[in-house]
């Protein structure tokens, strides 16, 4: 491992962690559901956790294990969680770092990781943790192509000095060929302009759907003036994809009525300028044949086959994720973009 960066915090726990030293007789009030168990040793009021989406739990037991083991490293989704990029659903394992030499394996709840190349370290106000770089690169490495393309796009919208070539020249750096090999696809491809999980992991599925790679983040100017931003935009066949996160609709952000009032004429401006614009969910993004459907309806062509067992594994990989209330990754959707 290599030399620490100094960075701001990282995300507090979503919960209050209670050692149970702090609390008179835990098991009483574990019985009496006042309680709910977080790791060995560590406690959470039962109604708030109760309450918490499954990448927030995962987020507080990795503040556990940092209340239990100080001077930890953290890294690959625990890193990410601490880091506030995406974390998908409720890992089973924190992940921690250790030297070369040190043994990995399980323990309990944890993860232990060796180093086996260079590492940036950052001290997040007293958590050390893997940069978002080298997070990302761990994850791609290790995790999902589409994991592994969400997490390095978003290591590239929040931080400048990261790039494609360095995300690169970080994994070819590594000792494991087939970690190097699993993970070109999905450092090759970040775009930091992706600006929400969900656009991250639309780009994947339309990649093994066998359709063209988009334009992300295309600007349209309307006739009074109005300026209006899609997400994806394919000039050769004139289609705009629109990534819209279930979020936007469900009344959180304002007027659900009035939200959907907005899209309608955001999307007659558009199609002054274009054949079709095309919307999608997470649903049809699981349900890739959906997917595939809405492109084909708006007009898109395939340029290659497509790699069905790729989407299969996404679908794998999503559809444990479906029980309400919001079962994606903290990002997944922003509030609806105002015309300028």
């Amino acid at each position: 491992m290599t030399h620490s960066l100094s960075v701001p915090a990282v995300l507090p726990s979503p919960v209050p962690l209670l050692r149970a030293s702090e609390i008179p007789h835990p098991e009483l009030a574990l019985a009496r559901g006042e309680l709910a168990h977080v790791r060995r040793g560590v406690y959470a009021p039962h109604e708030q956790w109760a309450g918490l989406p499954p990448w927030e739990r995962y987020l507080a037991r990795v503040h556990a294990v940092a209340i239990c083991i100080p001077d930890v490293v953290f890294c690959a989704e625990s890193a990410a969680a601490l880091r506030g990029l995406p974390v998908f659903g409720h890992p089973r394992e924190v992940h921690v770092l250790r030297d070369d030499g040190a043994d990995a394996g399980v323990t309990g709840d944890l993860r232990i990781h060796t180093a086996s190349g260079p590492r940036e370290i950052a001290d997040l106000g007293g958590y050390a943790v893997t940069d978002d770089g080298d997070t990302a690169v761990d994850l791609a490495r290790h995790r999902h192509p589409a994991i592994g393309l969400a997490v390095a796009d978003a290591a590239l919208r929040r931080d400048p000095a990261l790039s494609v070539e360095n995300l690169v020249a970080r994994n070819e750096a590594r000792a494991s060929s087939r970690g190097r090999r699993r993970a070109r696809w999905s450092l090759h491809r970040a775009n930091g302009d992706a600006e929400t999980t969900l656009e991250s992991i639309s780009r994947a599925a339309i990649a093994w759907l066998g359709f063209p790679e988009p334009e992300l983040q295309r600007w349209f100017t309307a006739c009074d003036g109005h300026r209006d931003r899609a997400d994806m935009w394919w000039p050769t066949e004139q289609v705009i994809g629109e990534a819209d996160g279930d979020l936007k609709y469900d009344g959180r952000f304002g007027d659900p009525v009035a939200a959907m009032r907005e899209r309608r004429r955001r999307d007659a401006r558009l199609r002054d300028h274009v054949r079709s614009v095309a919307h999608w969910a997470w649903d049809e993004v699981t349900e890739f044949t959906r997917l595939r459907s809405i492109l084909l309806g708006a007009g898109l062509r395939r340029i290659q086959p497509e790699d069905t067992a790729r989407l299969l594994e996404l679908r794998r990989l999503l559809a444990p994720l479906s029980p309400s209330p919001s079962p994606y990754p903290r990002d997944q959707s922003a509030p609806p973009r105002p015309a300028v």
